[in-house]
């Protein structure tokens, strides 16, 4: 009969998976430490499903904060680039424009390639384990009992500990995926979000040196897009700094860096072609 918590220390959850499930078994491991030695309590402490972080594995605030930043940068040194060559306010108007839609839709199709092929990664990966857990528990026990022992566990309590979390197959593969793939059976990435993100900040940030084009034409226009691709890349890299703890300063000079670098390139270059 499989080892299960009492009913008042596992709530019964319709449709738990992913993250719920992962907290269950980080809560059982929890418990079981708690009542041993003061190491091991420590070890608990740092398994404690009170100690959470961001979820980073859906692919929605990355795309988000790559879509926008790409954006900026690659539709900031398009348009200064053929402003650069002295070319009509119409045809920069077309050029922002062709790079806003190319590059949205560009940038999305790769995010969704990308996290499809990241997920069913990591869906084989789980079904092998799957499948190696039904196939030889008691190698998969040994397994679990050695990671467990490898971080400080004394070989008795990772033994016993190894035992009860292969009695139940659910919370078996929750920890044996954590524990040696770094994965979770419910957060393999989410495709449609990581690209729909992707593809709207794209057009976002893309839009910001266009701006200046749709209302004005001439140098008016190119110093419009020049103060406010570098406003964007400022802001950029301050929300940057929210998700990376680093400082916001740090973060926004080196977006502005980068932005600068770009569009001085294309700029040169298109004056040097467009003189030509």
């Amino acid at each position: 009969m499989p080892w299960t918590t009492p009913a008042h220390d596992r709530p019964e959850v319709p449709g738990q998976t992913g993250r719920g499930r992962a907290k269950e078994c980080e809560a059982l491991l929890g418990r079981e430490l708690s009542q041993s030695s003061p190491g091991h309590r420590r070890y608990a402490a740092l398994v404690s499903p009170d100690h959470s972080h961001r979820n980073l594995r859906g692919g929605g605030a990355r795309a988000a904060v790559f879509g926008v930043s790409d954006g900026l940068v690659s539709n900031v040194a398009l348009i200064l680039g053929m402003a650069g060559a002295h070319v009509s306010a119409g045809a920069v108007r077309l050029a922002g424009i062709a790079g806003l839609i190319a590059g949205s839709f560009s940038m999305a199709a790769g995010e969704y390639i990308s996290m499809r092929a990241q997920s069913e990664l990591m869906l084989r990966e789980l079904d092998v384990e799957r499948q190696a857990i039904r196939r030889d528990p008691e190698v998969e026990r040994r397994e679990l009992a050695a990671i467990y022992e490898s971080r400080g566990i004394d070989a008795a309590m990772a033994e016993e500990l190894s035992v009860k979390m292969m009695r139940d197959p659910d919370i078996a593969l929750e920890t044996h995926a954590r524990e040696e793939l770094g994965i979770l059976p419910g957060e393999t990435g989410e495709p449609l979000q990581a690209a729909s993100s992707s593809f709207v900040t794209f057009a976002i940030g893309a839009f910001i040196p266009l701006l200046p084009w749709l209302i004005t034409s001439g140098a008016a226009a190119t110093w419009g897009s020049v103060v406010l691709g570098a406003v964007g890349a400022l802001t950029v890299g301050a929300g940057l700094a929210h998700f990376t703890g680093r400082s916001w300063l740090w973060s926004a000079s080196r977006q502005l860096l980068i932005s600068g670098v770009a569009a001085a390139i294309t700029y040169s270059i298109g004056h040097l072609v467009g003189a030509g």
